[in-house]
């Protein structure tokens, strides 16, 4: 009997991958103002991987792509050894015209693990693409109870 597959959980096992970038907390917390920039061949995607290991804490992002419009995905794993079929997909791949505007986003991670952004490039079958990124964390605050210094 064939199972059902979301097009994400696809698209990691049997796609074609340019570049995965591992990313911790303290990799974004250091990010500064500026972006950094993701390579994508054509019909190949390209991945960011998050290391969160704090509940609650919320990862957004910031991206433009040229010379067109790029996929975003977000994928969620409870580790790297994970199965990549035992991924939950957060956010499906979404066509976006970040060629002509910034395109933000955040999700927040409800569990420990890994989160994986997703920039898909497969459906361009002969221009590759450059991402701009940005990303940033923000922990939750968690109030101890003193109200002095």
């Amino acid at each position: 009997v064939p199972t059902v597959q979301d097009s994400e959980i696809n698209l990691l096992r049997s796609g074609d991958v340019t570049l995965a970038v591992p990313l911790s907390v303290e990799d974004i917390s250091q990010f500064g103002d500026g972006s950094r920039e993701l390579f994508i061949k054509s019909s190949c995607y390209s991945t960011i991987n998050i290391t969160v290991a704090d509940c609650e804490t919320t990862i957004g992002w910031m991206f433009s792509s040229e010379p067109r419009s790029i996929s975003l995905g977000v994928v969620y794993r409870e580790s790297s050894d994970s199965d990549v079929e035992q991924a939950k997909v957060l956010i499906p791949l979404t066509r976006c015209n970040s060629h002509k505007e910034k395109i933000q986003g955040q999700v927040k991670a409800r569990h420990p693990g890994l989160y994986t952004l997703i920039f898909d490039n497969s459906f361009s079958r002969f221009i590759s693409k450059k991402v701009f990124y940005h990303l940033t964390m923000e922990k939750p605050v968690i109030y101890d109870g003193s109200d002095g210094p």
